[in-house]
């Protein structure tokens, strides 16, 4: 079973956390991972930088343009995420638009994904239905699950597709604006996190955009499993560095 799969059976509130990989410098990938780790995150998403990320808010595309700028390529991702499994066993998901993925070369990238022990991906530009019909076995064939988003303005039936073909979680966006953007959840949102309960799906809902600290921690995942932390770790990297990565942490989830 995969580690995605794995870490879903448990029973508690799951807390995934993402950074760009390259930032603040280019070799911190590493450290982050593992300070992470250890101060009991249950995801890690890992951003692969990108020229042009659309979904991205301004949080995140700065992290992104100063990645590419200290020199961070899929390549060096790669190498630095090599020998990762040896200290630590925590789910490990790439973040990353399709169009590195293309230029890599789809079946390169999931082979040298399977040999780090990367667990999944997510791939906002990538429509389900193309990966349903074009990518789905590939993904299979090297253990890999794929992660697709849903909105507010998603259809019933789209979710319900995305729903079928997906064995991991469903990353449920909290509103239909880009990342970073929003400062807590109205009853619009909570009404949306309410509806998608109700739909029973087989996959659990894991919350973004908008979690920033314990309170919008526990408000996202009332009706989900879990939520994702994005802009504000960005944030705290930006001021911090790698250091003080375990009171961010405990802030969101105090320890018990």
């Amino acid at each position: 079973m995969n580690r995605i799969q794995q870490k879903l059976q448990e029973d508690k509130k799951l807390l995934s956390i993402y950074f760009t990989a390259g930032f603040p410098e280019m070799n911190d990938t590493q450290k982050i991972i593992t300070e992470l780790a250890k101060n009991g995150v249950d995801f890690i998403e890992i951003g692969l930088p990108f020229s042009d990320p659309l979904a991205d808010g301004p949080t995140i595309q700065q992290s992104s343009t100063q990645a590419l700028r200290n020199g961070m390529t899929t390549e060096k991702l790669f190498e630095q995420l090599q020998d990762i499994r040896k200290s630590t066993d925590i789910p490990l998901i790439i973040m990353g638009y399709f169009n590195p993925m293309l230029q890599y070369g789809v079946e390169k990238f999931c082979k040298k994904c399977q040999e780090c022990g990367i667990d999944g991906l997510i791939i906002p530009d990538l429509p389900v239905d193309v990966f349903h019909e074009a990518y789905q076995s590939l993904f299979e064939k090297y253990g890999l699950l794929n992660i697709f988003l849903i909105t507010p303005q998603t259809s019933e039936d789209r979710i319900r597709y995305i729903d079928s073909v997906s064995n991991g979680f469903i990353y449920m966006v909290s509103s239909a604006s880009v990342t970073g953007s929003t400062s807590g959840f109205g009853e619009d949102t909570r009404a949306y996190f309410r509806r998608i309960d109700g739909m029973n799906l087989k996959n659990p809902q894991i919350v973004g955009f908008g979690i920033k600290d314990e309170e919008t921690f526990k408000q996202a995942t009332e009706f989900a499993k879990g939520a994702i932390i994005g802009s504000a770790f960005i944030k705290h990297l930006e001021e911090h560095g790698t250091e003080k990565i375990a009171h961010f942490i405990h802030h969101v989830k105090p320890l018990t």
